[in-house]
């Protein structure tokens, strides 16, 4: 079993940074492939950036290449998103995800566990 807790969200101008923080409770933490998905109000939970077990493969939803970054420490069994340049349209709940396998997707369906998710608010 394995439990997600995200933590940094918040309210933000537009042009603004922010970073996220997801923190695993597993043993194996390398072992597990992680991602970030994010849902706007009315909208379906869509992809924003995963990583593999080990950190040397990212991949990231063309909306938000160039402008977040995810990278894992796996000493502390955390995952992070960095956003900068924020946009109103990357208002959302943030939630992490973490998958059994040997690497990284972009379907919901293909992670098994998910944390309860963190609001971020971009104003114009």
């Amino acid at each position: 079993q394995v439990q997600l807790m995200e933590s940094g969200g918040g309210l933000v101008q537009a042009g603004d940074s922010l970073r996220l923080s997801c923190a695993a409770s597993v043993l194996t933490f390398n072992n597990y492939p992680m991602a970030w998905f994010r849902q706007a109000p009315g909208k379906e939970r869509e992809f924003a950036a995963a990583l593999s077990g080990s950190g040397s493969t990212t991949y990231y939803a063309d909306s938000v290449k160039g402008r977040f970054t995810i990278y894992r420490d796996n000493a502390k069994k955390t995952v992070y998103l960095q956003m900068n340049s924020l946009e109103p349209e990357d208002t959302g709940v943030y939630y992490c995800a973490a998958r059994v396998g040997a690497r990284a997707y972009s379907g919901t369906l293909d992670y098994e566990y998910w944390g309860q998710g963190t609001q971020v608010t971009v104003s114009s």
